[in-house]
């Protein structure tokens, strides 16, 4: 399976601006820019869409590991924070920390914990990246 992603920029730096889109259209000529990467303007960035990625990739991962240990989730919420950090070659993304909420009838706190493990480390999107991806996973009723 192939997808795409695309992007245009016109300017310099400081002073251009760019558009993301998707193949599906999920995003088509979204705005992005230094400021809204850098400045908390309005637009998107990278991180971001990096972010939603990894929830919705680890997400589905997980619910394909639930069901082959015989459980489905009623709900579950993730959220990705990604960290970008200045280094000595420019910037890098450092970390990622996935948050999430699931309701799981018949899991057990132990056998929850190995399957979202499993699932952080497994995720493709998680393959992907070589920053430091931590976990805080917790079981909600």
């Amino acid at each position: 399976m192939k997808t795409t992603g695309s992007a245009v920029w016109e300017g310099g730096i400081k002073d251009g601006k760019g558009a993301i889109s998707t193949k599906s259209g999920a995003l088509s000529a979204y705005p992005y820019g230094f400021a809204s990467r850098f400045e908390g303007k309005p637009g998107t960035n990278p991180e971001e869409l990096i972010g939603a990625a990894h929830s919705g990739c680890f997400t589905m991962a997980l619910s394909l590991i639930l069901g082959e240990a015989g459980l489905k989730a009623s709900h579950m919420e993730t959220t990705a924070e990604v960290t970008l950090d200045k280094d000595g070659e420019g910037f890098s993304i450092t970390a990622v920390h996935l948050t999430l909420r699931a309701t799981v009838p018949g899991a057990t706190p132990e056998k929850f914990t190995e399957l979202t493990n499993m699932a952080k480390a497994g995720c493709p999107v998680s393959k992907l990246l070589k920053a430091e991806i931590t976990l805080d996973a917790q079981l909600v009723d």
